[in-house]
């Protein structure tokens, strides 16, 4: 459908509920639109021949994100991106790729800087074989207040990183742009959260007190072989981010 909103490609890992991973990858579609993108949603049958999944599955994806208030469903009329649609609700994190270049989306971001630098000395361990990487430092805010929201710090392999455009870091997250663009097949990304005190320099860039509470999230992602591409130092205040895991008995 032409006049519809085209959503991103997604390959199905058959490990994780669909509907999850579906939700996702239109999640991250939704959030990293163009300003120019229409509201519109193609039909749930042919999102589902999009996806490569039942109709079934891809309404009960459309459900998870209209509770989200992303989109807004009408009948006769159909579905429609809400137009101030923003991050609000804690994410279910089940391992998909696509949930974190979700988390990672609809957010308006800056290139603070890049370029080589040394290996930094915590980072030693996951590149024991470089003596540098290449820094990509970036400032992401609020798509409608304009409030700094996190600021995140990639090192990456050098041979990766001769391969990547630093104009497309402007659209979309380091993870997306390493497996859709320079066609990293990943294999493995490892998460980390955890509690810090604001630094000066997180301070100044987030706007919020030296020594208020903040999430620091770090991220390994390793390709196929088990080599280490990139990773992601993301420092995110402790006021705008929740994260929340859900167990089911069955």
């Amino acid at each position: 459908m032409p006049s519809s909103f085209a959503p991103d490609s997604l390959v199905l890992n058959r490990k994780l509920p669909l509907w999850y991973q579906v939700s996702q990858s239109l999640r991250a579609s939704i959030l990293g639109r163009t300003p120019d993108a229409s509201l519109r949603l193609p039909t749930e049958e042919q999102l589902a021949a999009h996806y490569g999944v039942s109709v079934l599955t891809m309404r009960q994806a459309l459900k998870e994100l209209e509770e989200e208030g992303l989109i807004s469903r009408h009948r006769r009329r159909g579905t429609f991106i809400e137009p101030g649609a923003r991050r609000g609700a804690p994410r279910r994190l089940l391992g998909s790729i696509d949930a974190i270049v979700a988390q990672q989306s609809g957010e308006l971001t800056t290139i603070l800087g890049h370029g080589p630098e040394p290996v930094p000395g915590e980072l030693t361990e996951h590149f024991p074989d470089l003596t540098e990487v290449v820094s990509y430092r970036r400032l992401r805010c609020d798509g409608e207040s304009g409030e700094p929201t996190n600021w995140a710090q990639n090192a990456v392999r050098p041979d990766v990183a001769a391969r990547l455009d630093v104009k497309d870091l402007e659209r979309w997250p380091m993870t997306k742009v390493l497996r859709d663009v320079v066609g990293i097949r990943i294999g493995r990304i490892t998460d980390t959260v955890e509690a810090r005190l604001a630094d000066p320099q997180t301070a100044e860039l987030l706007q919020v007190p030296l020594l208020s509470p903040i999430l620091h999230y770090t991220g390994v992602t390793c390709d196929v072989t088990g080599r280490v591409v990139d990773v992601a130092r993301i420092r995110y205040r402790g006021d705008r981010f929740s994260f929340s895991v859900t167990v089911d008995a069955e």
